[in-house]
């Protein structure tokens, strides 16, 4: 349905969270509160990269240890459950955020998250244990949208793009804990010991998210009108305008035609990053590599990608997200063409630093462009539609990855794949890059969406 949502709305705040912002719009200043709460959400993007990372490095453990039955395509099909979940949970999620308010999202998402990762610990099948990472999917995929939401609200507009890629530098952080600890635990205590540290998000951050999360955003009452039904006068016209949400309002103009760029330019970095995220260790054994080096390399990829978490946000405020968004794509497309050619160890550690830096940094850009590009009302609608629709990569790649093995095509063959992923994104990106610079020529729009 295709509620309306006033857009001056009275706020409510959680005890002893920091005040929040206008609704809809940035805060004036960037308060300690606000940085508290910042980082909370770090924290719970901090455990989506450790899930990114977290089936790669017991992949191989639940094939040859399990008894399960599992190949290498049926092990790509339960990789790609955790990314059906994702992709469900960041679409109704964003829309959720944006009508029952994004701190109960957030924690909501973090709690379910946090307790089906538990119970995969004890999957007694390979049946269970996919439903177990569907359903934790669909809680990890809330969070990245709803947070994102939450902290463009709580910073000053001219931080917002920096903020916002640096707080998505929690996903490789993540991924990098993963492989860390997954080289130390999988040989001393198995790999179910892998997802028991799901328990840390329920028993500290959980308790962070309700002390410091604030609300930013009214909730919508059952007649789909925001709390209050305060409404802003049009400048001089005397006017009441109410703002509609909802997916309805986001695929139509004078959105239309960049969310649908924005969402396959998500669908193709995701395909990339999350290929190289479930796949990579596993490549790594398959090229002769032990499961030690393998996991190294995996470090190698996640740090990267903390490294372009901090390039891109400096590069995004210098010369906008859209075009370092295209050259990072770029980067990580040259960098996995040359693992292709059997390149010396050294090289291969350099190059997945490169794709680290360009997959995981094109997609902070994406992130910060939407959350810079659509108004508060329709902001977490946005960010769930192109994190959701984006999943749809996120799912593909992992069956691909293990088809494309299955069928004798051999480790370039995904490398290929995920490069190519690459250059699509960059040239989708180069299309929102026009289409945001032709709209900049004309009138804002009455709803204040802003040009990237």
């Amino acid at each position: 349905m295709n509620h309306t949502q006033s857009v001056a709305v009275p706020q409510r705040s959680s005890p002893g969270a920091p005040a929040p912002s206008t609704v809809g719009g940035p805060a004036s200043r960037f308060s300690k509160g606000s940085a508290a709460a910042v980082l909370v959400c770090w924290l719970l993007v901090v455990f989506d990269g450790y899930d990114l990372i977290v089936y790669g490095t017991v992949q191989s453990s639940l094939i040859s240890e399990t008894g399960w039955g599992l190949t290498k395509a049926t092990a790509g099909t339960i990789g790609s459950m955790a990314f059906v979940g994702m992709m469900i949970g960041a679409i109704f999620a964003g829309r959720m955020a944006d009508s029952w308010g994004r701190r109960r999202t957030i924690l909501g998402c973090a709690i379910v998250f946090s307790i089906f990762t538990i119970l995969c610990a004890f999957a007694p099948s390979a049946a269970v244990f996919g439903g177990l990472r569907l359903l934790a999917g669909i809680g990890l995929g809330g969070l990245v949208p709803s947070a994102n939401a939450l902290v463009a609200e709580l910073v000053p507009t001219k931080w917002r793009s920096t903020i916002a890629t640096l707080m998505m530098s929690g996903v490789p952080i993540g991924g990098s804990i993963a492989a860390l600890v997954g080289i130390q635990l999988i040989p001393a205590f198995g790999w179910e010991s892998m997802f028991l540290v799901a328990v840390l998000a329920l028993m500290i951050v959980v308790p962070l998210g309700l002390r410091y999360l604030p609300e930013t955003l009214a909730p919508v009452n059952a007649t789909g009108s925001a709390t209050g039904k305060a409404a802003r006068k049009a400048a001089g016209s005397g006017r009441t305008i109410e703002e509609p949400i909802g997916f309805k309002s986001l695929l139509r103009a004078p959105y239309l035609g960049v969310s649908l760029l924005f969402a396959l330019a998500t669908i193709a970095t995701l395909f990339a990053w999350y290929g190289l995220g479930t796949w990579l260790p596993n490549l790594m054994q398959l090229a002769g590599y032990n499961l030690g080096s393998a996991l190294t390399f995996a470090l190698a990829l996640n740090l990267g990608a903390v490294a372009g978490s901090v390039i891109t946000a400096w590069a995004g405020t210098r010369f906008g997200p859209i075009p370092t968004a295209i050259a990072a794509a770029a980067v990580a497309a040259a960098g996995l063409l040359v693992l292709v050619t059997g390149p010396p160890v050294t090289v291969v550690y350099l190059m997945l630093v490169l794709a680290g830096v360009g997959t995981h940094g094109t997609q902070c850009l994406i992130i910060a462009a939407v959350a810079s590009h659509y108004p508060g009302h329709l902001r977490g609608t946005a960010l769930g539609w192109a994190l959701g629709t984006g999943r749809i990569g996120a799912v593909a790649a992992p069956q691909i990855g293990g088809l494309l093995l299955a069928a004798g095509l051999g480790v370039n063959s995904n490398f290929l794949a995920f490069a190519g992923a690459a250059a699509v994104a960059a040239v989708l990106l180069a299309a929102v890059g026009r289409k945001l610079k032709s709209k900049s020529s004309t009138p804002s729009s009455p709803t204040g969406a802003s040009n990237v």
